[in-house]
C-alpha cells in the first residue's frame, strides 16, 4: 500500500512549475505535500488528461492547505520576501527528499545495483 494512498487532491493543473509552487508553499507552512504527474513529458503536453499535475496532501491537512492556498500576499509583501531571499541559502531538501516530494513514491533509490556473482 503507497503511503499516499488516501491523500486528497487540494490543487490540479496543467504544468509541473505551478504545482511545484503550491507544494513548496505548503511545505513552507508546515504541511506535508507530494505533486503527482499525470502528464506525458514526451509529447510535453499541458492539456488533457494527460497533463494533469496533482498537489496531494494528507485528508487531516485538507482545509488547512485550502486556506493557504487563498491567501494572497500583497505587491509590499512579495518585494520584501524577494529582496530578502538568500540566493546561497542551501536547499530546504535533500535531493532524495526533493526527488520524493516531486514524485510522490515513497522511496526512490538513486545507488548502483548490487553485483550478482
Amino acid at each position: 500500500m503507497s503511503t499516499y494512498e488516501n491523500w486528497v487532491p487540494v490543487f490540479s493543473t496543467g504544468t509541473d512549475y505551478e504545482a511545484d509552487m503550491v507544494r513548496d508553499r505548503l511545505d513552507d507552512a508546515g504541511l506535508p505535500a507530494v505533486v503527482l504527474t499525470k502528464r506525458d513529458h514526451a509529447f510535453n503536453l499541458n492539456v488533457g488528461d494527460l497533463a494533469n499535475v496533482i498537489v496531494l496532501v494528507p485528508p487531516e491537512n485538507v482545509e488547512e492547505a485550502r486556506e493557504i492556498m487563498q491567501q494572497r500576499l500583497t505587491d509590499e509583501e512579495l518585494e520584501k520576501a524577494a529582496l530578502s531571499a538568500d540566493p546561497n541559502a542551501p536547499d530546504a531538501h535533500s535531493p532524495e527528499q526533493q526527488s520524493r516530494l516531486d514524485s510522490g513514491h515513497d522511496r526512490i533509490d538513486f545507488s548502483a545495483p548490487d553485483d550478482e556473482d
